[in-house]
């Protein structure tokens, strides 16, 4: 499992789990697979945000397969 928090360490197609805006407040992740990258720069501190295949936007918390 790796952390989030860089664009070079995320791709279309990994498996991640991703914090929603919504749920911010209490830390729930929710898991898919990134259809893309929406973060410009490298790095993020909160995570880099992306869209899953789901349509959902999330900043990633932590990739699950490389």
């Amino acid at each position: 499992m790796y952390e989030g928090h860089k664009t070079i360490n995320i791709r279309p197609g990994l498996r991640v789990q991703i914090v929603l805006k919504q749920d911010q407040a209490s830390g729930k992740l929710t898991e898919g697979i990134v259809q893309n990258i929406l973060t410009n720069s490298p790095s993020h501190p909160h995570g880099i945000k992306v869209r899953l295949v789901s349509g959902q936007v999330g900043r990633v918390k932590m990739i699950l397969e490389t």
